[in-house]
């Protein structure tokens, strides 16, 4: 579509397509609600990450409001480079200004998860030099429950099945937000078509080397065994209001366990010892977080190994998401282990 022509479209807010005119309506709102007047949008090329960028041309255009467009080459595949550029010509046709970021530290061993960790860390530090408190995300409907599903493989309790939020902090003064979670991948192909007239595929979202793109095919098989993903949003939405519940207790809770110091933590192994697996479980992942700034969590499987550790006689230290675990008496001390 041509440049004037797709202008328009976003000036009209979509009116001419109901569907796509209250998916920004909604995204309007959220936005509204988040009060400020600078974001950066992390771009891919993909159909959710462009849609996600016209929805923010549009509402940029109405309030004002600036954006700041940035793409993350992981430079794992040998066309990463070619791809990122033709992502950028393919916006600058539509005045906007894309930044490409290259990793260049090379990522050899659990691939997505560290290439995830690095795009993350390359964003905070864009938005800290340029005074920005929230990435918007592009995470639609099918993602939440492809999360859903990826934790719940890895025997996750309540906190990992609630899958992801609307918005979550990424370091003290970031937030990742997801304005999209409650939108089908098919409206946001609509999107990217019409006002971009195409969108770019990541190869490695077909190959099943991976464990979402795995999970990404049974949803198929799953629609004609009479399992949809409306039902299971649902499932997701009542285990997240729990999880709210789950919070409240766990504030007032945490208080009598956890006390932070600059660079380390203390855990009251009496009163730990006493809790259930899922309060255990976030009180460690808690604790790292709070020394290693980290996003994401250890897999919960190796947290489980860690508290079953905690709880024999022979126990000294052991070392988890790069902090070590020293246990003294009726004390667990963390800090950020040396290498």
């Amino acid at each position: 579509m041509s440049k004037k022509n797709s202008n328009v479209i976003l000036k009209n807010e979509f009116v001419d397509f109901k569907n796509l005119s209250e998916i920004f309506k909604e995204f309007e709102k959220k936005l509204n609600k988040l009060k400020t007047k600078k974001y950066l949008v992390a771009v891919s090329g993909g159909p959710d990450s462009l849609a996600l960028t016209a929805l923010s041309m549009a509402y940029g255009s109405k309030t004002k409001t600036k954006f700041y467009y940035v793409l993350i080459n992981h430079n794992i595949r040998k066309k990463s480079k070619t791809e990122a550029s033709k992502v950028k010509l393919l916006l600058k046709l539509h005045g906007i200004d894309l930044k490409i970021i290259t990793i260049k530290r090379k990522i050899f061993k659990n691939i997505q998860n560290e290439a995830r960790n690095q795009r993350y860390e390359l964003l905070a530090n864009y938005c800290n030099k340029y005074n920005i408190k929230i990435i918007l995300t592009a995470h639609n409907l099918e993602d939440q429950v492809e999360t859903f599903f990826i934790r719940l493989s890895r025997g996750s309790g309540l906190t990992g099945l609630s899958s992801m939020r609307f918005s979550s902090n990424l370091t003290d003064k970031i937030k990742l937000v997801r304005p999209l979670l409650d939108v089908k991948k098919k409206y946001l192909i609509s999107i990217s078509k019409k006002i971009f007239g195409k969108f770019f595929k990541d190869p490695s979202n077909t190959s099943n080397k991976y464990l979402r793109t795995r999970i990404r095919s049974l949803q198929k098989p799953l629609l004609k065994s009479g399992i949809n993903y409306d039902s299971i949003i649902k499932s997701i939405n009542n285990l997240a209001s729990s999880k709210l519940v789950l919070d409240n207790y766990y504030k007032q809770l945490s208080k009598d366990i956890i006390t932070k110091h600059k660079n380390s933590v203390n855990i009251n192994f009496k009163n730990f010892s006493d809790l259930n697996n899922e309060i255990k479980i976030r009180i460690i992942n808690d604790s790292i977080r709070f020394i290693k700034k980290n996003y994401y969590n250890p897999r919960s499987k190796k947290v489980e190994y860690l508290i079953s550790k905690l709880g024999q006689k022979n126990f000294t230290k052991y070392t988890l998401g790069g902090c070590l675990f020293v246990k003294n008496n009726d004390k667990i001390w963390l800090k950020k282990e040396k290498k």
